[in-house]
């Protein structure tokens, strides 16, 4: 394997690898704003 190999091959890895972490955190963030609706009761209003 080459250096030019290894190279295309971490950056497609490290790059899928990304979108997928931040596919995961939208999800949890519309969960969140699904069970917990902003605005709903503000301490600070």
């Amino acid at each position: 394997m080459t250096n030019l190999e290894f190279g295309l091959t971490l950056t497609v890895v490290g790059i899928s690898g990304t979108m997928f972490i931040l596919f995961l955190i939208t999800l949890v963030i519309d969960a969140l704003n699904k069970f917990f609706p902003p605005g709903a009761k503000g301490k600070g209003e």
